[in-house]
């Protein structure tokens, strides 16, 4: 039972956060990032994956619904957050003495932490 639970507040916490940033982008587009993808190397249409790891995953995650899948893609989309956004910060500090990226490390780690886990048994998978 706490194992289970376990699961479902980290699906929860995960998948909120991260639908969050989805919902934004929806509203306001993902203009601002296609720079940043054209600058890596990669084709603009890159840019609208970031719907699939903010919008489509986390709705997996919080379904329990091929949770390990969706978990592995805002794992895959945090990546491409570190290496088109944020890859100045990896390591700096931040004003507090954390770790700059400290947030999305945590939405990395907990992505990686369900593909490893699964979704638990309240899920739609309910395994």
């Amino acid at each position: 039972m706490n194992d289970n639970t376990g699961k479902l507040i980290l699906r929860l916490a995960l998948g909120i956060l991260i639908l969050l940033h989805g919902i934004a982008k929806i509203k306001g587009g993902v203009g601002g990032l296609s720079g940043a993808v054209t600058a890596a190397g990669l084709p603009a249409f890159v840019t609208y994956g970031v719907y699939v790891g903010e919008v489509l995953a986390p709705i997996l995650v919080l379904l329990g619904w091929y949770c390990r899948i969706g978990a592995g893609l805002i794992a895959i989309n945090m990546l491409f957050a570190f290496a088109l956004v944020h890859g100045a910060e990896l390591t700096t500090l931040g004003k507090s003495g954390g770790w700059a990226l400290e947030l999305q490390g945590m939405f990395l780690f907990t992505a990686i932490a369900l593909v490893l886990l699964g979704p638990g048994r309240f899920s739609l998978n309910g395994k």
